[in-house]
């Protein structure tokens, strides 16, 4: 709904302050002035004579610019009180009667009157709130003006089925893959290491959303960690497909660029690394930290001792400094000036200089500079390559307002425990540490919160004890199905035997293989066979989560299905999630500003 429809002023949709000015060629926000109905102007950057056909003729009378959103047309007045020019109004704007010279109060009696600034920031920060939970969509929200523009900078990838196009606003968890690469392209970018680079997974970060959008994690992926990279299906460019066979025991930064792999070959690594499968992902290179960097003004860094390193060039003393441009990118690429100069060390350094810049973004300072916000907007949506199925300024901005639900506090960054490469002598990659891994994972599969998890888990077990409080059928009466999901082979046949055996229950049925691979075991059931339900979930350990109850009553000897997923440890463990995180498992913060070592 736009501003007009909803009748309220201090809710104005944020797309209607952007308006063309017919007399300079410029897109200018519109704010108002405290205390009164009056409109301030302020310059902002904007695609000089994008919208020059039809702006404005001699004379006065009404001018129309030809920027529409959803069909509306943005009307600009005449020649305000001093003689300047036409200044453009916000859409949806209708005026009952003659109106006054600007700043003189209301046009009409019909007309509301505007509430102070601060309902219009807290508009303005739901609408960037992407910051708040991390940099790359954060910024993306500013496109919230501007529509075409912006969209026109977009570059997006074609990942076939390595996705989900339609998981933004469900009621589900939500997983971005974001994709640093060390691809050269740019001004100043040649002498950068490996200058030839086809751009390969440099960093990577796979941010987990949580279902209620209270908490999110941000999983770092080390480039040097051996790993195997599944067979991917890509995209060429006269449209046909290409499978580019995988490869074992290789480092995960191949995954991406090596043999013509796309950013879908890389999301398909992620999932058989971690058991999440990536929705969406968003891919920059060198030039963005440094674009980026600059449009906001600069991030605040903290030194626990000065550098100076002849490699990257940074020279920064100890403490606080701010930097931009190519002192950022600098910053974000040294690797011997901190920790034991290992990629892990350096990755604990990107995760500070994030959360330092999601904090930028979120400042006064930001929020409410024109001039900054179309910068970071313009910037960004230059410097990001997306999917297809996030490739529009309109669906980023859907999946930004999803993120700007999060606090600051709830976005935790965390490493995928390593240990040194046992086959190598000169320890130069990493694999996972399983026994510290394997738990982790299993927590963002089960949508648990790495900042909450007393409270999460215990909410958990209320819903569990509800959902099973009630009359069991006995063990003869239950009939289910078993498939497997996950990647335990003969995991239904080793269930089916354990529950005809062990059990009682006599009515289960091995079917073999699902149809896909889950992360998470289910058992659907109709109405009518809750007390099975009840007795097989009692009998498996199965959390309340587990539990799918379908509409319809079940007829005759229809059965239950229980698909086993990758939580599946064997027959008769019980299929919960890790009641805490792991031992010794560094977790930051984004909220919390930390100095480099």
């Amino acid at each position: 709904m736009d501003a007009q429809s909803r009748g309220r002023a201090d809710e104005i949709d944020p797309a209607d302050q952007w308006v063309l000015n017919p007399q300079t060629g410029d897109y200018e926000l519109r704010l108002p002035q405290s205390g009164g109905d009056s409109y301030r102007t302020p310059s902002a950057p904007g695609p000089r004579g994008s919208g020059r056909r039809g702006a404005a003729h001699e004379g006065g009378g009404e001018r129309r610019s030809p920027v529409r959103d959803g069909g509306d047309e943005r009307r600009s007045g005449g020649r305000n009180s001093e003689g300047r020019g036409p200044v453009p109004a916000q859409r949806g704007r209708r005026a009952n009667g003659p109106r006054g010279p600007e700043g003189s109060g209301p046009d009409s009696a019909g007309r509301r009157k505007r509430k102070q600034p601060k309902g219009r920031r807290k508009k303005a920060l739901l609408w960037t709130g992407g910051v708040m939970a991390f940099v790359l969509v954060g910024l993306s929200v500013g496109g919230y003006a501007l529509y075409q523009h912006f969209n026109g900078n977009l570059n997006s990838v074609d990942i076939g089925d390595a996705g989900n196009k339609d998981v933004i606003t469900a009621n589900a968890p939500l997983n971005i893959l974001i994709i640093g690469t060390d691809k050269r392209t740019g001004k100043g970018n040649e002498g950068y290491g490996d200058k030839s680079s086809p751009g390969h997974a440099d960093t990577n970060i796979l941010f987990h959303v949580s279902k209620d959008r209270t908490n999110a994690t941000a999983l770092s992926i080390p480039r040097d960690l051996i790993t195997d990279i599944p067979d991917c299906t890509t995209k060429q460019p006269d449209g046909s497909d290409k499978v580019i066979p995988g490869t074992q025991n290789i480092r995960f930064n191949v995954s991406l660029g090596q043999e013509g792999r796309d950013p879908g070959c890389t999301m398909r690594t992620v999932q058989d690394i971690t058991g999440v499968k990536p929705d969406h992902f968003m891919m920059v290179d060198f030039n963005a930290v440094k674009e980026l960097t600059t449009a906001v003004g600069g991030v605040k860094v903290c030194l626990a001792h000065p550098v100076k390193d002849p490699d990257s060039h940074l020279d920064l003393p100890a403490g606080e400094s701010k930097i931009q441009g190519e002192d950022a990118l600098a910053f974000v690429r040294t690797r011997h000036s901190f920790g034991n100069q290992s990629d892990l060390d350096r990755i604990k350094v990107q995760q500070q200089f994030i959360a330092s810049m999601i904090r930028q973004m979120k400042s006064d300072d930001t929020l409410t500079s024109p001039t900054k916000m179309y910068s970071l907007a313009d910037a960004a949506t230059k410097a990001l390559t997306v999917d297809k199925g996030i490739g529009s300024i309109k669906k980023l901005t859907s999946l930004a307002k999803e993120l700007g639900k999060i606090d600051t506090k709830n976005i935790t960054f965390v490493t995928a425990p390593v240990i040194d490469n046992p086959a190598e002598k000169v320890h130069a990659t990493v694999v996972l540490n399983k026994a510290k891994s394997d738990p982790l994972f299993q927590m963002m599969r089960d949508d648990t919160s790495l900042t909450e998890v007393k409270k999460q888990k215990k909410a958990a077990k209320s819903k569990q004890d509800a959902l099973l409080k009630g009359t069991k059928a006995a063990a003869a009466d239950v009939r289910v199905d078993v498939l497997n999901g996950g990647d335990r082979a003969g995991a239904a046949q080793e269930t089916v035997t354990w529950l005809q055996n062990d059990q009682g229950v006599l009515k289960s049925t091995n079917k073999a293989n699902a149809p896909e691979k889950i992360s998470k075991t289910t058992l659907e059931y109709a109405p009518n066979q809750a007390d099975q339900a009840r007795a097989l979930a009692a009998m498996m350990g199965l959390p309340g989560s587990a539990l799918k109850q379908g509409t319809t009553d079940a007829e005759g000897l229809q059965a239950m299905v229980l698909t086993l997923g990758a939580d599946f440890k064997g027959a008769g463990v019980p299929v919960t999630g890790p009641a805490k995180v792991p031992d010794d498992i560094p977790l930051a913060n984004a909220d919390k500003a930390v100095c480099a070592k």
